[in-house]
């Protein structure tokens, strides 16, 4: 029998049968596993062979109990694949590889090294120098030639202009890239960029800017109808929404609040991220959206999402981040009245969601076999473990406060928050679309609103390039201009396609 208590496991083993144990219960937070179960933590322990023979009681800290995961994770690799143990990452020291690097030899004069056998060099340091930015006016010469006809008359020739992507525009694609990614990736309001650009010399207003980046609205869209259908094929989506102010927006008032989408995934080797702007947030909105999508859909218990399931017959599952976060909040709002350092009711079930969240740390790097192979051993008797414990003491709280409304919450998704157990490719919060709308709500609090409709769709637009590109590993300034610097003479199929964040030279747009 395996007891799971707050400070860690507490093995024992009963000789015989008839025997019975009292153990000091916590808010009855102890799990019991079955013989089976046991056996297979056991196997994967490297513990003293009297702990098996005997009575015994082994308590493990948290460091220990780290070592038993990892144990467990090294036995639950199938043989038969010989997959070898996934490796410990390890943290980089010193700048990237990638940047330029100038040597500077500091040398000794000829009287120092005046009788020395040898002299050499060693290298005793590196310090990191930061080049201001710097505007230029890059000014276009056309050259033309005029040729005398028979007629009397003139033809005139010119050199071919290069393609802008705005066609008549007074900023580079570079200027264009900077700006996009100071607002959209550094939360950098244009009217900040603004004065920034006027220390170093340039009056460019934050309405020219503003106009800019919604003429590139078009301009992008047929790139970003590729990444949505690319996305849409894909068989796992993380989907979350936020809100978003647009001043003028027909038939609602300025004060009013409007939605920003967000869907997360695709392929695996082709993840992207779609930011969508919509005035509504009913269920017709992710209807649309996912049109076409037919695979497991991870979002938080919003029944918008429960109309496209129904239609497209998709599997949903639900997110355990926000389920946990109702109890941190109830604990938080406890606080004041704890007594005797007892725990309440939420911090008890904060410590079950806080063991499933342990075993997902330590099965981080495995392959998705091996999580599956380990929820099922582990986090299944946990999440049932916890389940009876809701259902025990939902009863005994009063409707209405904070613990009893995150219990009914979980109760109520249960089916969908423990779906995450069924295959080792899922995730068990929506933790991938909450960091890429992050970005998001951090510049909110710069830039707070969208003036217009198509600003917002613009924002959308370019939030989607920009947390994309990171998504593929790419560096998002680089990887906008090259967009920017292709995407006027992207006139087929494939010049789009080629444009894909997944079809880049990576080499030249590789994150530092």
């Amino acid at each position: 029998m395996l007891m799971w208590e707050n400070n860690g496991f507490v093995l024992y083993y009963k000789a015989l049968a008839e025997e019975k144990f009292i153990w000091p219960r916590i808010d009855d937070d102890v799990l019991t596993l079955s013989g089976q179960q046991i056996n297979f933590l056991l196997d994967g322990l490297d513990i003293s062979r009297s702990l098996k023979n005997c009575i015994q009681i082994s308590l493990f800290d948290e460091v220990e109990l780290e070592s038993a995961i990892d144990a467990l994770m090294d036995q639950a690799v199938d043989d038969e694949t010989d997959t070898p143990p996934a490796q410990k990452k390890t943290r980089k020291r010193g700048f990237s590889a990638n940047l330029e690097r100038i040597r500077i030899e500091l040398a000794l004069s000829d009287e120092q090294k005046a009788g020395a056998e040898r002299s050499f060099f060693t290298k005793v340091k590196e310090e990191l120098e930061y080049i201001p930015a710097k505007l230029k006016v890059l000014e276009y010469w056309q050259e033309k030639a005029v040729f005398p006809q028979t007629d009397g008359s003139e033809t005139l020739i010119a050199a071919e202009r290069p393609v802008h992507p705005l066609g008549k525009c007074s900023a580079t694609t570079s200027l264009l890239a900077q700006i996009i990614t100071a607002k959209y990736a550094d939360g950098l309001p244009l009217y900040r960029q603004e004065g920034i650009l006027k220390r170093y010399g340039a009056e460019i207003s934050r309405t020219n800017m503003a106009n800019w980046i919604i003429r590139l609205e078009d301009v992008f869209k047929p790139l970003m109808n590729l990444v949505r259908e690319e996305q849409n094929s894909g068989d796992y989506l993380q989907a979350d929404e936020t809100r978003i102010q647009v001043l003028k927006e027909t038939g609602k008032s300025a004060q009013s609040k409007q939605w920003m989408w967000v869907i997360r995934g695709g392929p695996p080797d082709k993840p992207a991220v779609m930011f969508h702007y919509d005035p509504s947030r009913s269920g017709e909105v992710p209807v649309r959206l996912l049109d076409d999508f037919t695979g497991v859909l991870q979002a938080d218990g919003y029944s918008g999402y429960a109309q496209v399931c129904r239609v497209n017959k998709i599997t949903r599952i639900g997110c355990w981040d926000h389920a946990r976060r109702k109890f941190v909040e109830a604990s938080k709002a406890a606080a004041v009245i704890k007594t005797k350092g007892r725990p309440t009711k939420a911090d008890v079930a904060l410590g079950k969601i806080r063991k499933l969240y342990t075993l997902e740390s330590k099965i981080a790097d495995q392959t998705p076999e091996q999580k599956y192979k380990a929820r099922q051993a582990i986090a299944i008797p946990l999440l049932d473990d916890l389940k009876a414990w809701l259902d025990k003491n939902i009863s005994r709280l009063l409707k209405g406060g904070l613990t009893h409304k995150a219990m009914q919450y979980t109760l109520n998704q249960w089916d969908s928050l423990i779906g995450y157990c069924e295959d080792g490719n899922l995730n068990i919060s929506n933790v991938l679309a909450e960091n890429a709308i992050r970005p998001f709500a951090i510049g909110r609090k710069a830039w707070l609103f969208s003036d217009t409709t198509q600003g917002a769709h613009a924002s959308a637009t370019c939030y989607s390039l920009i947390e994309t590109a990171k998504a593929n590993q790419l560096e998002p300034y680089g990887y906008i201009k090259y967009l920017l610097d292709h995407i006027g003479t992207a006139d087929t199929l494939e010049k789009l396609e080629a444009l894909l964040p997944w079809n880049v030279p990576k080499e030249v747009f590789a994150k530092k």
